[in-house]
């Protein structure tokens, strides 16, 4: 699958641009804060209906058109896929109401997707383009918090799995309600007993999403062990474990436990952790307080990693999630690379370039071309970027080109 076509109308500093671009490999080039990255997460958004940086849609706006009647972003993409070709599109548009009708609230801001023309939800449109993005602030992955590795699960699980993403809406709207009652149990303003049924739907979706992050785990754990022995050249053995608050080593299931399994364990521990959830007005178990740890060796990399291990191990998943998507899919996901050669060594390097399938699209973003050797980039697009404006300097199929 490839992406062919990129329409963007005030998307960060983006007033207009209309990108044509190939299936193979594009890269581009330019100063920091001139709109590299901000090309790749409109593609990221666009597979994944959110930013993997912004903290707000409302971000997303051109800052030049916030506060008029303008005051929107559009982002269109054509896809190519073995079936057939798709339309992605989605508008993020400051409505202008403002919270509490308080003139100094926040501006209110709506989000509508389409998918061939078709007005969609978020869920609907997963999956209908595969991306898988990586940049330094990945190393967060491993050493950062334990939401980044449960929503990067979330995300890549998703991609490839629509009954996931339903299950995962569906749970976070049940946790949403159990935590309101939790407190109101609390304040004695609810009776215990009424929490029954929302424990019911709880571990019903909890256990589910349990289960298949494990059974993903075991998949991206087998083909990062292999990407990782290549990256650093030794017989380390990288493991990923999935650490659940539901305690399901102590169950004695193995490393594949049944639904019910999983569906008993969480049941049995939520009983027991009634008195201190009431008390906490809070749920304290299921998957959204769960965490996964990458071992090398046996050593904790969160705690005992270099950055320069924490990085490998990142990378390393990244590529195997590229792989993980094939598999599941059989296409291969675009690469979004986000100056991610510089942080590298070169052998480091020579095995990011040469993990590339022929065909796959890729797009790497740099400062400048001095990470690339001239084999690869006689075969690859370039594109220089300047304060939100794209300029080709050398198609791949133009022949030579000087730096």
């Amino acid at each position: 699958m490839f992406c062919a076509h990129l329409s963007l109308v005030n998307f960060r500093n983006y007033a207009r641009l209309e990108l044509d671009l190939s299936p193979g490999v594009s890269v581009v080039v330019g100063d920091n804060a001139q709109g590299k990255s901000n090309l790749l997460e409109a593609l990221y958004f666009l597979a994944t209906t959110k930013s993997f940086r912004a903290t707000s849609d409302r971000e997303l706006i051109h800052w030049h058109s916030l506060g008029t009647e303008l005051a929107y972003a559009r982002l269109v993409a054509r896809i190519v896929r073995a079936p057939g070709q798709l339309k992605l599109e989605a508008v993020i548009r400051e409505d202008g109401r403002l919270n509490g009708g308080e003139p100094a609230g926040t501006p209110v801001v709506s989000k509508r997707l389409k998918l061939n023309d078709v007005p969609r939800r978020a869920l609907e449109v997963v999956g209908a383009v595969n991306v898988v993005m990586f940049s330094p602030q990945d190393i967060e992955l491993v050493d950062g918090p334990p939401v980044a590795r449960r929503r990067y699960l979330d995300v890549t699980i998703s991609q490839v799995d629509s009954r996931y993403i339903r299950t995962l809406a569906h749970y976070n709207k049940v946790l949403l309600q159990r935590n309101h009652l939790l407190r109101q149990v609390r304040e004695r303003r609810a009776h215990v007993d009424q929490l029954f049924a929302w424990d019911h739907e709880l571990i019903a979706a909890g256990a589910h999403l349990i289960q298949q992050r494990q059974a993903t785990l075991a998949l991206l754990g087998e083909l990062a062990q292999d990407v990782h022995r290549h990256l650093t050249g030794r017989q380390e053995a990288l493991e990923i474990i999935y650490r659940s608050s539901v305690d399901l080593a102590s169950a004695e299931m193995g490393p594949s436990p049944s639904l019910e399994a999983v569906q008993g364990a969480f049941r049995t521990r939520l009983r027991a952790a009634q008195a201190r959830e009431v008390m906490a007005g809070v749920s304290i178990l299921g998957p959204h307080r769960d965490d996964l740890a990458f071992l090398v060796d046996g050593r904790d990399m969160n705690v005992f990693g270099s950055r320069g291990q924490q990085r490998t191990v990142a990378l390393a998943l990244k590529l195997a999630e590229a792989e993980f998507l094939r598999q599941r899919t059989a296409e291969q996901p675009i690469l979004l690379l986000d100056d991610v050669l510089s942080e590298l060594d070169e052998p480091r390097r020579r095995h990011v370039l040469a993990a590339i399938a022929p065909q796959q699209q890729v797009i790497f973003t740099a400062t400048d071309l001095a990470p690339f050797d001239d084999e690869f980039l006689e075969r690859a697009t370039i594109y220089r970027v300047q304060e939100g404006a794209l300029e080709m300097l050398r198609d791949r199929a133009s022949g030579s080109f000087a730096r």
